[in-house]
């Protein structure tokens, strides 16, 4: 037979896409179920951040204008408060400087207790999804699989194996690390958690590239047809 059927070719790709699209399996061995561990942190605050500074014993201490935006952390790294004035917390993690205001406002208040929170805290989901952007962080740390979970899932042409996970170290240096999605092993040797500023890549898979390319082929062919064509006819 010289040629596919239609039929034919769409099962046989088919067959070859779907181990793709098969998540968290473990081929030709058992997969034995094991506690994550995970190590937590503590978000440092940055220049930029925006806070929210919430006085427990005195409710009225705290602006109350500020509504959602919180309290800004300006370039310097300080943040203007009742009382103390100017105050230096980039560099401080949200527990150390909930710490800070404590003592700085002990001068003036009995037994005063601070919760700082920073509320601008994003990761940045690209790519493959089914509705890239930025994901707000409500906690200190997620995983991979709810900011995925939150862009919309993964889109038909995802490359499932191999997605790309940049992040900074505590020198500022650009790390990178690489997940398979499709194997439960590779996942579990693999940390998933992603912290504020991480960026995911979810790669697209061959078939898009190629449609991509021969869209782009075709749009600049469809130009120079058009700039052409008078040339024929009036020649």
């Amino acid at each position: 037979m010289k040629y596919l059927s239609p039929i034919l070719a769409i099962l046989i790709l088919s067959g070859c896409a779907s181990k793709d699209y098969t998540l968290m399996q473990t081929p030709n061995q058992e997969v034995k179920s094991q506690p994550a561990t995970y190590t937590l942190i503590d978000y440092t605050i940055q220049p930029q951040d925006r806070l929210m500074i919430t006085s427990y014993n005195h409710k009225d201490l705290m602006p109350t204008n500020l509504g959602e935006n919180g309290i800004l952390v300006d370039a310097n790294g300080d943040v203007t408060l009742p009382l103390v004035h100017r105050v230096h917390l980039a560099g401080l993690t949200q527990t150390q400087a909930a710490k800070k205001l404590e003592r700085l406002y002990s001068k003036y208040l009995k037994n005063p207790s601070f919760n700082v929170e920073a509320i601008n805290k994003k990761v940045y989901v690209l790519g493959e999804v089914k509705k890239p952007g930025a994901v707000t962080m409500d906690r200190d740390q997620i995983t991979l699989l709810e900011a995925i979970a939150q862009s919309g899932d993964l889109t038909d042409n995802a490359v499932r194996n191999n997605i790309i996970i940049l992040s900074r170290d505590a020198t500022g240096r650009m790390k990178m690390r690489k997940v398979d999605l499709t194997n439960f092993s590779a996942m579990q040797a693999t940390s998933l958690m992603l912290h504020p500023n991480d960026i995911v890549y979810v790669q697209p898979n061959n078939w898009k590239q190629i449609r991509v390319t021969a869209d782009n082929i075709g749009a600049v062919t469809k130009v120079i047809s058009n700039i052409a064509t008078p040339y024929f006819i009036f020649k």
